[in-house]
């Protein structure tokens, strides 16, 4: 799910890959890598996870997807500042529509600065297209998944250890999901943005092999960070709550532990 600098230079420009900008489009117009659309994924949170919540964001997602450009057909390189969760968002919602190509930047926009690849200011329109693999209900979680999983499932929460104690309450209630273990997806990077390596990963998530993982966090984009680094690690059964605690800390039904 990875892209190095390297690789991504020597393809810019062949036709076939397609890079975006996840970034707000203030940073994007100040320089970004030539050729890149710009397409802000932190505009977009989903805190309906119901069963028709769900197929909302689907059919959401496949627009705002295609009118930036991405379908099958395409390599689809998503970046930001860093291996960060705006990029990990972008491969984890190309990655549910079952994209057969679609990765992050490792190390984004910093490491490819460092490394003295050339930049651009020239605003890049996209060519819209349309995405039409079908969404890939493994990769995802509802909250009434989480509800019916009980026990059985990993919850991995990837805020910061204040979210997760409830000391920084960013919704009605504090605390985090019953059961759920706290890794702060910004200890999984490493000195230069770049994501952690598997040994450091590995200890950062000392889970099960065949466990059955739900990653959120606040809005859904740090747990895409998490499952980036799960499947960079090999794990096969992992899926992304997106409602995370935007949702379920706002459902005065849903259990919470502080």
């Amino acid at each position: 799910m990875l892209t190095g600098t390297d690789a991504l230079a020597g393809s810019l420009g062949d036709g076939r890959t397609l890079v975006i900008d996840a970034r707000p489009f203030s940073e994007y117009s100040k320089g970004h890598i030539p050729g890149a659309v710009s397409l802000d994924l932190f505009s977009l949170h989903w805190v309906d996870t119901t069963p028709s919540g769900l197929e909302a964001f689907t059919a959401h997602m496949r627009l705002v997807l295609s009118m930036a450009g991405a379908d099958e057909s395409r390599r689809v390189v998503f970046y930001d500042n860093a291996s960060g969760m705006l990029a990990a968002r972008g491969a984890w919602l190309l990655r549910y529509f079952s994209h057969p190509d679609a990765t992050m930047l490792d190390g984004g926009l910093g490491l490819w600065r460092a490394r003295g690849h050339e930049t651009e200011t020239e605003l890049r329109s996209p060519s819209p297209s349309e995405l039409r693999t079908p969404a890939n209900p493994t990769l995802i979680a509802g909250y009434g998944d989480i509800l019916a999983g009980g026990g059985s499932l990993e919850l991995v929460d990837a805020r910061t250890p204040d979210e997760y104690s409830g000391k920084v309450v960013r919704a009605a209630r504090a605390g985090h999901i019953p059961g759920a273990k706290n890794v702060d997806w910004a200890g999984t990077l490493g000195a230069d943005g770049r994501l952690a390596g598997r040994e450091e990963l590995a200890r950062a998530y000392p889970i099960a092999r065949d466990a059955r993982i739900v990653t959120y966090c606040q809005g859904g984009y740090r747990a895409a960070h998490a499952f980036v680094a799960l499947k960079v690690l090999g794990y096969d059964d992992v899926r992304v709550y997106p409602g995370s605690w935007g949702e379920w800390g706002n459902r005065p039904e849903l259990p919470v532990e502080p």
